[in-house]
């Protein structure tokens, strides 16, 4: 049995980067399918780990569990830095701090807009009695930010395949599960469109095998805990 078991939807934005991150590594791994929407109804082996209702929990053989997914990339990338894809965290402190600071950008620029526009304009109206319950707050900012990330994403792009230079590593990786969800709905995937090289890095980043193993599990029968 794998020692590796993460918690959570293959649905959820944040289980998909980890689960990316793990087949890019190579490494063998449970996937214990839980809903994020029935919080109250989580196995207990879940709850004991994740007791503020995360939508997401890793755990291996160490003892202490993880619930952010970039935090667990991290560390799945330092624990099994000998196996897999090598390049991902890569090589000096200069590469590192450079993809570091790429991570940094997708966590604090380009998740928030990304996340708010994927929400409200994909999933809330899925949701049950949405309109009921959820009032669409204005989209404009959101927008504006997505466009101002990617015009720094597409100056970038224009002089290196990937954001960290020339090879595919964790700053392009992180950025998989909402990018994904934005080219999915019509007004962000213009968006996407319109800077050139955005859309030829997302092409590429977007037919890994790592990230299509990924797609795979989630178009699969939703979680039953």
């Amino acid at each position: 049995m794998a020692s590796v078991k993460v918690f959570g939807s293959p649905a959820s934005t944040e289980v998909q980067r980890v689960l990316a991150c793990l087949f890019e590594k190579q490494v063998e791994f449970q996937l214990v399918k839980m809903d994020s929407f029935r919080g109250h109804r989580r196995m207990p082996e879940c709850l004991k780990m994740q007791p503020g209702g995360e939508a997401l929990t890793y755990q291996d053989q160490d003892k202490d569990a993880l619930v952010e997914s970039r935090a667990i990339c991290r560390h799945v990338l330092e624990k099994f830095k000998n196996q897999g894809n090598r390049e991902l965290l890569g090589e000096g402190s200069l590469e590192r701090a450079l993809i570091e600071q790429w991570v940094e950008t997708e966590a604090q620029k380009f998740d928030p807009p990304s996340s708010e526009l994927v929400f409200y304009l994909s999933i809330a109206p899925t949701l049950p009695d949405y309109l009921n319950r959820v009032e669409t707050p204005p989209l404009e900012e959101s927008k504006r930010k997505l466009e101002k990330v990617l015009k720094v994403y597409d100056q970038r792009l224009a002089d290196n395949t990937f954001l960290a230079g020339n090879k595919f590593t964790l700053a392009d990786l992180s950025h998989l599960p909402n990018a994904q969800l934005l080219m999915q709905i019509d007004q962000t995937r213009e968006t996407f469109s319109k800077h050139a090289h955005v859309k030829r890095w997302w092409d590429q980043i977007s037919q890994r095998e790592s990230w299509q193993k990924v797609l795979e599990i989630a178009k699969q029968a939703p979680p039953l805990a």
